[in-house]
Parts: C-alpha cells; structure tokens; sequence
C-alpha cells in the first residue's frame, strides 16, 4: 500500500506506505513499513537486515487485520514457505506425537483421521519419510503440502485451540488454548 493503508490501527501509517508481511520461520503476520520510494510487490521476499528495503517493523498483526489482497495471497505465500522448508514439515510427519491419550497431533491436520493416522505411523516406523513425494505414494494422501498449508491457515485465522506451528494470536490466548510450537523446537530452517 504505497499511500498507507486508511484502515490501519495505527493513525500515523493511514498515510503512509506500509506493507503487511508473513515471517518464513514462524509465519508471524506483520505490519512494516518500506524505505520511500520502495516498491514492494506481492509475495516478494524481502530480507530484514543491513540491505533491507523494509525500514522497520510496525508491529505483529492478525489475519482479520490482513487487507483482501493480503488474504487472497496468503495462501500461495504459505504455500511457498512450506515448499522452501520442505525437510521442517517432512521431519513434522516423522516425528509428531499424541496431545492426549485421545488425540494424536497428526489428527489435527485436516483430511487426516484415525485410519490415515495410523497408516502415517506404521510407515513411519518401517522407514522415516524423506520428500513429501515420499509421503504422497506410501500413505496416498493427494497433497502433503496442501494439508500443511491447510493447518497454518486456520491457526492464523484463529479457529482452533491448538496452535502447531504458530503462536496463537494474543486475542485467541485463554485457559483452552495449547501451543505446542513445533517450529520452535526445530530450529534448523
């Protein structure tokens, strides 16, 4: 938004360039604004260092805070990310473990359920995963990449109580709420 953005929370960046941005370690939803004269395009990765064209963070965001156009490339974004750390979510497959005695952690990630579930674990056990291709032909689910993408969308929206991969949004935070963190407790990507 190169003129700013009239809806934003913040009165300053009404009429100023500012840009919102999607984090690809942890996919934390941000607000930032650019360097003047700093064209940005959607899904463009930007670094935030030295060379930077970003010229500060504004502060974290939600997704109802996201513009239509955000959340139109949202999920291609995330898309994105997710086939980049390829190895991160694979290793997620190999190793998730029950919640609860109930609950298996692989259960949350839609399309999967106790028979898909089962049939992860038990070729997991004859032989770790090592692509999502991998995953595709030994356990027939149509698109590993999609049903991780699928989950990170509805912990950024906000619409469930656990949270795998990111950190619930301050607004969600309550007595129900379970972050298990996966990505913090794979610091390799």
């Amino acid at each position: 938004m190169p003129f700013g953005n009239p809806l934003d929370k913040y009165v300053e960046y009404r009429n100023k360039p500012v840009a919102q941005a999607i984090g690809t370690r942890f996919f934390t939803l941000l607000e930032v604004e650019p360097y003047p004269g700093v064209d940005l395009r959607p899904g463009e990765k930007v670094e935030l260092d030295r060379e930077s064209k970003i010229k500060r963070i504004i502060g974290r965001i939600s997704y109802d805070d996201l513009t239509s156009t955000a959340k139109d490339n949202l999920e291609g974004i995330v898309r994105k990310i997710v086939e980049e750390n390829e190895k991160v979510f694979v290793d997620f497959f190999n190793k998730a473990g029950p919640i609860t005695l109930k609950l298996h952690t692989l259960e949350l990630l839609p399309g999967i359920g106790k028979k898909t579930m089962k049939l992860i674990l038990d070729e997991r056990r004859k032989k770790p995963f090592e692509s999502f291709q991998d995953i595709q032909e030994r356990v027939k689910l149509s698109d590993p990449v999609k049903t991780i993408v699928d989950r990170i969308l509805v912990e950024l929206r906000g619409e469930d109580k656990y949270y795998l991969f990111i950190k619930p949004p301050r607004h969600k935070i309550g007595p129900g709420t379970i972050y298990i963190g996966y990505l913090e407790k794979v610091r390799h990507f």
